[in-house]
C-alpha cells in the first residue's frame, strides 16, 4: 500500500485476494475445509432448534395416563409394585 503526500491512499496492493485454484480434469473446484469445532457446533444448534420446537407436554402419554389412573386396579397394582421394590432395596 503507497501513501502519497498529495492524493490518498493507493490501495491496489491491499485489494489483491491471494486465491488458489484447484484444477480437477480441467475443472475448477472450490473446496472449503470446515473445522471440527464449527461441526460440532452446528450439530449442537441444530439439536437445540429440534428441542426448542418440540412440544413441552406429550398429549397421548398423558391420555395414557390418565386413562390409566382412572382404573382402580392399575393404581393398586402399581402401589403393591412399587412397595415391593422398596422392601427390595433394603432387603426385606
Amino acid at each position: 500500500m503507497d501513501i502519497d503526500k498529495i492524493n490518498s491512499i493507493n490501495n491496489n496492493d491491499y485489494a489483491k485476494i491471494n486465491k488458489k485454484d484447484n484444477v480437477n480434469n480441467g475443472n475448477i473446484v472450490d473446496i472449503v475445509k470446515i473445522s471440527k469445532s464449527a461441526l460440532e457446533k452446528s450439530e449442537l444448534n441444530r439439536i437445540i432448534e429440534i428441542v426448542k420446537n418440540a412440544p413441552d407436554v406429550r398429549a397421548d402419554k398423558v391420555a395414557e395416563i390418565k386413562k390409566k389412573m382412572e382404573d382402580p386396579n392399575y393404581i393398586n397394582d402399581r402401589i403393591a409394585a412399587t412397595a415391593t421394590k422398596i422392601m427390595e432395596s433394603f432387603n426385606l
